[in-house]
C-alpha cells in the first residue's frame, strides 16, 4: 500500500512540481529528515492525493483541459497552516486532508521534499522546488513561527524576504512574479496579477516548482501522425498522435485501462487513466477519490508489453481558488473578521485574501516538462470602522467613579447654548 502512495506522489511530482528548496540563486542542501518524518511520510502524500482528488472534484465542472499541482498548492497551504489556530487551523486541516498532527505534518513535508529532490537528481530527469515567503517591512512574525517554515520548509535566512507592500506594491508585485518566473525556468509568468498585492498585503507565502523528464522509452517522432481524437460532444477532430511499444506497469477492468510510463532514472512516471468507453470520463470522474485512485493504482501489474497510442499536449492553466477552498470547508481563513492566524503574527490581524495557482505541461515525443506556482496571500484586516457618536439632539450625561461605579454627577442638555 506504501509503494502504491509512493507511485502516486511521484506521478504527481512528476507532472507537476519542481523541489530543489532555492535559497536566493544557491541551491541550498536540505537536512535529512528525522526516521520519525520519514515514516510519516506516507500518510502525508496520502493527505496530499485525497485534497487532489477532492479539489479536481470542484474543478472538473468547468468544461475543457484541466491541470494544476497539488502538490504545490498542498505546500503553499500547508506553510500557511503552521501559523492558524483554533477554528481556521481545524477547518484547514480538514480541507486539506492533513492527516497528522502539526508536530509531526511538517516534518512530514520536509521528508516528502527531502525525497522528491533525491528522485528529481537523476540524469535525463530535473526536479526542483522553490518557497518564500515575502513579508511586509513593517510587519513581524512570530519566532517559533519563522523557526518551523525554516526548517522544513527551506533552509537558510533568505526563506523570509522583506517587501514594501504598504509603499511599493507594484515594485513587490513585479519582484515576486520574476523569481516566480525564474523558479519555474520562464514557464509560469505573472502569477500575482496587479489587483492581488495592495497596501494591506502583509504576507505572501509561495511555492514555485519546475520538472523536466524524458522518457524511459523515447517516443519515435516518425510514427507520430494524425489519428481521430473522439471529443466529448460525439465530435471527432485529428489530434497528432505518438505512438511507442513499451514495457510498463498496465492494468484494465470493465471500465478503466491504467498505463504508468516512466522517466528516465526510474524514480517518476506519468500515470494515465482512460476511460474504456469514450464518452466515460464524465462518469469516471464522479467517482474518483482518494480511495478509489489508490485501489486503481494497486492494481498496476509488473511491466509488460503495451502499444501505445498517445496525444501530444501542451496546456497552460490558472485558478484563483478564493471561492472553491471555502466551498471545501475552508471558510474561516479567507473571513476578516473570522481568521486566526495568530500562530505567525500572535495577533489575529491576518487573512488569506487569494490563492492563486498556475500550472503548465507540455508532453511530446522526448517526455514531459512541467512547472507549477502557487501563492497564498495574506492581507491586514481593515479595522473596523469608528463609530458615529453625533451629539446634536439633548442628552444626558453623568460624571462617575470608574472604580466604584458611583455617580459624582448626572446632567441633561437640552441646549448647550442656553
Amino acid at each position: 500500500m506504501k509503494q502504491t502512495f509512493r507511485t502516486f506522489l511521484r506521478w504527481l511530482a512528476s507532472i507537476s512540481a519542481s523541489l530543489s528548496l532555492f535559497i536566493g540563486c544557491a541551491h541550498a542542501e536540505p537536512q535529512p529528515p528525522s526516521e520519525a518524518a520519514i515514516k510519516d511520510a506516507p500518510a502525508a502524500a496520502r493527505g496530499i492525493n485525497a485534497f487532489a482528488c477532492d479539489l479536481y472534484g470542484h474543478l472538473c465542472a468547468k468544461p475543457g483541459n484541466l491541470f494544476f499541482s497539488p502538490y504545490s498548492l498542498s505546500t503553499a497551504l500547508a506553510m500557511t497552516y503552521a501559523g492558524a489556530r483554533g477554528q481556521t487551523e481545524a477547518q484547514m486541516a480538514k480541507t486539506l486532508r492533513f492527516m497528522l498532527t502539526p508536530d509531526r505534518l511538517h516534518p512530514a513535508y520536509h521528508a516528502l521534499a527531502y525525497g522528491l529532490a533525491q528522485s528529481g537528481d537523476k540524469k535525463g530527469c530535473v526536479l526542483s522546488i522553490a518557497n518564500a515567503l515575502w513579508l511586509e517591512n513593517t510587519y513581524a512574525l512570530q519566532p517559533s513561527y519563522t523557526e518551523l517554515v525554516k526548517q522544513n520548509y527551506g533552509f537558510g535566512e533568505d526563506l523570509v524576504r522583506k517587501a514594501n507592500f504598504a509603499e511599493q506594491s507594484e515594485q513587490a508585485r513585479l519582484i515576486i512574479n520574476r523569481w516566480v518566473l525564474q523558479q519555474t525556468r520562464d514557464k509560469i509568468a505573472d502569477l500575482l496579477a496587479p489587483d492581488v498585492v495592495g497596501r494591506e498585503t502583509v504576507l505572501i507565502l509561495t511555492n514555485a516548482i519546475h520538472f523536466k523528464g524524458a522518457w524511459m522509452t523515447q517516443f519515435d517522432k516518425d510514427r507520430t501522425q494524425d489519428l481521430p481524437f473522439k471529443l466529448d460532444g460525439g465530435e471527432t477532430i485529428p489530434a497528432p498522435t505518438m505512438r511507442v511499444t513499451v514495457e510498463a506497469p498496465y492494468s484494465e477492468d470493465e471500465a478503466v485501462q491504467v498505463l504508468q510510463l516512466p522517466y528516465k532514472g526510474g524514480d517518476l512516471a506519468m500515470v494515465i487513466l482512460l476511460p474504456k468507453a469514450a464518452g466515460g470520463l464524465d462518469a469516471f470522474e464522479r467517482t474518483l477519490d482518494g480511495a478509489t485512485l489508490d485501489k486503481r493504482l494497486a492494481t498496476l501489474s509488473a511491466p509488460m508489453k503495451v502499444d501505445v497510442f498517445l496525444p501530444k499536449f501542451r496546456m497552460t492553466s490558472e485558478f484563483v481558488l478564493n471561492k472553491t477552498l471555502p466551498a471545501m470547508g475552508m471558510t474561516d481563513a479567507f473571513n476578516s473578521s473570522a481568521a486566526d492566524f495568530s500562530g505567525m503574527a500572535g495577533r489575529k490581524d491576518l487573512f488569506i485574501s487569494n490563492v492563486i495557482h498556475k500550472a503548465f505541461v507540455d508532453v511530446n515525443e522526448e517526455g514531459t516538462e512541467a512547472a507549477a506556482a502557487s501563492a497564498v496571500v495574506m492581507d491586514r484586516g481593515m479595522p473596523a470602522p469608528p463609530a458615529v457618536f453625533r451629539a446634536d439632539h439633548p442628552f444626558l450625561f453623568l460624571i462617575r467613579d470608574t472604580r466604584s461605579g458611583a455617580l459624582l454627577f448626572l446632567g441633561r442638555v437640552s441646549n448647550p447654548k442656553a
